[in-house]
C-alpha cells in the first residue's frame, strides 16, 4: 500500500517573547536532521502574532526583525495575527514581509488604499516528493473597526471559506487551515468544512496537548510565548487519496537544548533594534516616578495630553500602564518604550452623563484597581488607579478602606446625566468586561496607528 508521513511543525502567538527561540530553532533543526536521514517531509509554519510591539526587536525594526528569525529558522509559510494586522502603521505592515523567505497566507484580508502586496497569498500549495498536494490557507482575526482605520479591511472568515473552499477542494489533495482566530471559530469551522482536515489554532492562546477532533478535523494549537511548539504527523494513502492518520502535539520547550547560531543572531537583531531606538526625546531636570495605585505627574500629564489630543472632553488612563520611573537627564525613545510597552491605541467613545458617572464609580473600587490583566493589549501587570483629566472627583474613603465617589463636575458643573460628552481612553477598555458602557458605546473612533507611548513622548516634550 502506497503511505506516506507527512511532518508539520509550527509556532503561534510568539508575541515577540524570544526567551525560548533558541531552544524551537534547535529543536526544528534536530527534527530536521532525523527526517532528511529517513527521507521524510516537513514543513515549517507560524500561525501568526510572532511580532508584538513589547519588545525592542519589534519596535525598533517594525517587525521586520522577527521575520529574519523566521528565514533563518527556515519557515515555509506564515499567517497573519492582530499583531502584525493592526499594531503597524499601514506602509509598515505592507512592506512588512518584502524580504521574507517563506509564503504568507491570509484569505480574509485585503488592502484598500493601495495595491495589495506581493507577498500577501489567500492560500500555498505545498507538494510531497509523491506528489500529494497540501494548500495551506490563512485566516486572522476580524478586527475590523481597526483594519479599516489604517487602510486596510478583513472579512468574515466563514464568508471567506464559503466562496475559497470549493476552488481550493479542486486543486489539493489536502487541507490545512492556519487559524488565527480562536478557538471557538475553529470549532464552528470544523463542524462546518468537512473537507478541512487540520485546524492549527491560535489567538486565544489555548494548549492542545494532544490535539483535538471535532468532527473528523484535527484541532491543534500551542498556547503563547513560545512556552510550547506544534508538531503533526499525517499518514496519506495515495491510492485511496485519504488521511490514514493523523496526531498533533504541543510540545515544551524550555527543556531542549539551545541552537547557537539563533541565540548568536537574536543578540544581534536585537543590538540593532536597540540602536534605532536610541533617539533623545526630552531632557529632565528631575527624575519622574511612577506610582500603580496613585496619581504622579507624569501619569497626569499622559491623560492630559490623551484629553488634548483626542479632542474630548473627558479622558481616563489606567496608572498600571507606566511600568517603571524616568532617570533625570536625557530620555530616548527606548526610555519611553521601556516603560510603556503596550500596543494599545487611544480611543475616543460617546457616553451619556450617567453612563460617565457608572465609569468613575466602578474606576474607584479597589476589585477592578488591583486586576492582574493580561491581553487586551495590556503589557503590564496590574490595571492600577484609574486616572481622570476634564473632571474633579470628589470620594470620600469607608471603614472598609474603599472610596465612595460623592461628587463630580465638568467644567465647574455637575455632570448633566442626560447630556452626551466626549470620553477618551486606551482601546483596551473597549474590549474587556472592565466598564460595560465603554465596550458598547455604540460611537468608538480608534486613533491609529499612534500608540499611547507615542503620545507620552509628545507629552514629554513639552
Amino acid at each position: 500500500m502506497m503511505k506516506e508521513k507527512l511532518y508539520f511543525y509550527y509556532t503561534s502567538d510568539l508575541h515577540s517573547h524570544f526567551e525560548n527561540w533558541p531552544q524551537i530553532v534547535g529543536y526544528f533543526n534536530e527534527q530536521k536532521k532525523k527526517h532528511d536521514y529517513k527521507g521524510e517531509e516537513y514543513w515549517l509554519f507560524d500561525n501568526g502574532d510572532h511580532v508584538d510591539r513589547f519588545h525592542p526587536i519589534a519596535e525598533g525594526l517594525m517587525g521586520k526583525g522577527n521575520v529574519k528569525l523566521l528565514n533563518h529558522a527556515g519557515y515555509d509559510v506564515a499567517t497573519i495575527g492582530n499583531n502584525e494586522g493592526i499594531t503597524l502603521a499601514s506602509e509598515d505592515l505592507h512592506s512588512l514581509y518584502d524580504h521574507a523567505d517563506f509564503k504568507v497566507v491570509c484569505a480574509n484580508l485585503t488592502c484598500n488604499i493601495t495595491a495589495p502586496p506581493k507577498w500577501l497569498e489567500r492560500y500555498h500549495i505545498v507538494e510531497s516528493k509523491k506528489g500529494t498536494k497540501i494548500a495551506v490557507i490563512g485566516l486572522t482575526a476580524p478586527f475590523r473597526a481597526f483594519y479599516q482605520e489604517i487602510g486596510w479591511d478583513v472579512s468574515s472568515p466563514f464568508d471567506v471559506l464559503d466562496l475559497l473552499l470549493p476552488e481550493v477542494e479542486n486543486e489539493a489533495d489536502m487541507i490545512i487551515l492556519l487559524s488565527h482566530l480562536g478557538i471557538n471559530d475553529d470549532e464552528e469551522i470544523a463542524r462546518r468544512y468537512p473537507s478541512i482536515e487540520i485546524i492549527i489554532g491560535g489567538h486565544t492562546h489555548h494548549i492542545f496537548k494532544n490535539g483535538e477532533n471535532v468532527d473528523g478535523a484535527l484541532l491543534t494549537a500551542a498556547g503563547k510565548h513560545g512556552t510550547h511548539l506544534g508538531e503533526i504527523m499525517v499518514e496519506w494513502n495515495q491510492e485511496a487519496k485519504k488521511v490514514t492518520k493523523k496526531e498533533a502535539y504541543a510540545i515544551p520547550t524550555e527543556q531542549f537544548k539551545k541552537d547557537e547560531e539563533a541565540n548568536i543572531q537574536l543578540k544581534e537583531i536585537r543590538s540593532q533594534a536597540v540602536r534605532s531606538l536610541e533617539v533623545p526625546i526630552a531632557n529632565l531636570a528631575e527624575p519622574m516616578h511612577i506610582a500603580w495605585f496613585q496619581d504622579t505627574p507624569l501619569m497626569s500629564r499622559l491623560t492630559e495630553k490623551l484629553k488634548k489630543w483626542t479632542s474630548s472632553d473627558i479622558a481616563m488612563l489606567n496608572a498600571g500602564i507606566l511600568l517603571d520611573h524616568l532617570p533625570a537627564g536625557e530620555i530616548t525613545y527606548e526610555d519611553v518604550h521601556r516603560i510603556c510597552p503596550h500596543p494599545m491605541n487611544p480611543c475616543k467613545v460617546e457616553l451619556r452623563g450617567d453612563e460617565i458617572m457608572e465609569v468613575i464609580r466602578a474606576a474607584h473600587t479597589k476589585e477592578l484597581t488591583e486586576i492582574r490583566l493580561k491581553g487586551f493589549g495590556f503589557r503590564g501587570e496590574v490595571i492600577g488607579k484609574m486616572v481622570f483629566a476634564g473632571v474633579d472627583i470628589e470620594v470620600k474613603r469607608r471603614s472598609d478602606g474603599e472610596e465612595h465617589v460623592v461628587n463630580v463636575s465638568h467644567n465647574g458643573f455637575p455632570i448633566d446625566h442626560n447630556k452626551v460628552y466626549s470620553f477618551a481612553t486606551a482601546d483596551t477598555f473597549t474590549f474587556g468586561r472592565f466598564f460595560p458602557e465603554i465596550a458598547y458605546a455604540s460611537n468608538k473612533k480608534y486613533f491609529m496607528p499612534e500608540l499611547l507611548r507615542d503620545l507620552l513622548s509628545d507629552a514629554l516634550r513639552t
